[in-house]
């Protein structure tokens, strides 16, 4: 049985704007699992509806159905779903500028009574990501971009999910630090066990770490299979391959599906 389950989930925003139109996909108990598409395919608010992060946004799940872990988890606020285990690393990072990374950790373990516990997960996340020790006496606002996207998520483990979310985090960064970054994310699956949902418009390093991949377009999903498959396929290839530091992500923007996706 599959950890995270969407059933032809279908969310408005307004009630009027349709962003996702059945939409069904599966992340497996330490599954790292990427959705690739362009900006505005709706990878976002595929997130965003798993997470329960749409109300805000004036969106919400109008059809289908999201278990986690075997449970309908679509009338569960996103406070108690991050109790559940689901963690959702939102695009553009977003640290808490005026903390240190020290302060940022521990505003994020609330949901942990026992101190010496919050000690050791700090200990653990200064140990996975090692400039963050160096910098934890700096205001988190003053890290370098790669660092705050370290920073946001190790805040997210700090929680102990079962399931972490991530939406773009390759974006902004240069080429070396989407390499450590994404090595640390593999490092995180396979070490941790934790599933991963990843959200990337690279699809060149999404598909280097990801057991299986959907591809996304227009709010439907068009393609989903293996790592291997989706790298293998020539439409995939020639849209999204480009490498990080090739691809013209306006062409991709504008890309239409051949006819041969359809087939």
């Amino acid at each position: 049985m599959a950890l995270l389950s969407l059933n032809n989930i279908e969310v408005a925003y307004d009630q009027v704007f349709l962003a996702v139109r059945g939409v069904s996909i599966e992340v497996p108990e330490r599954g790292l699992v990427a959705l690739l598409g362009a900006n505005g395919a709706g990878k976002s608010t595929v997130l965003k509806s798993i997470s329960g992060l749409l109300k805000p946004e004036r969106g919400a799940v109008n059809r289908g159905e999201i278990t986690f872990d075997g449970r309908s988890i679509l009338a569960i606020d996103p406070p108690d779903r991050v109790r559940l285990g689901i963690v959702h690393v939102l695009e553009g990072r977003r640290v808490f500028g005026h903390l240190t990374p020290r302060e940022n950790l521990i505003a994020a373990a609330t949901m942990h009574r026992d101190r010496g516990h919050v000690s050791a997960l700090i200990d653990r996340m200064f140990q996975t990501f090692p400039r963050l020790a160096e910098r934890a006496k700096a205001k988190a606002g003053y890290l370098s971009g790669g660092e705050q996207q370290m920073l946001a998520i190790a805040r997210a483990l700090m929680t102990e999910p079962r399931l972490l979310m991530l939406d773009e985090p390759s974006l902004g960064l240069a080429p070396f630090l989407v390499d450590e970054i994404f090595d640390i994310i593999r490092a995180i699956n396979e070490r941790d066990g934790v599933a991963v949902l990843l959200v990337e418009q690279n699809a060149t390093a999404a598909l280097e770490i990801a057991h299986s991949g959907y591809l996304i377009e227009n709010g439907r999903i068009l393609m989903g299979g293996t790592a291997d498959v989706l790298r293998s396929n020539p439409d995939v290839a020639d849209a999204y391959l480009g490498g990080h530091q090739k691809v013209d992500y306006h062409a991709v923007k504008h890309y239409r599906r051949r006819k041969r996706w359809l087939a």
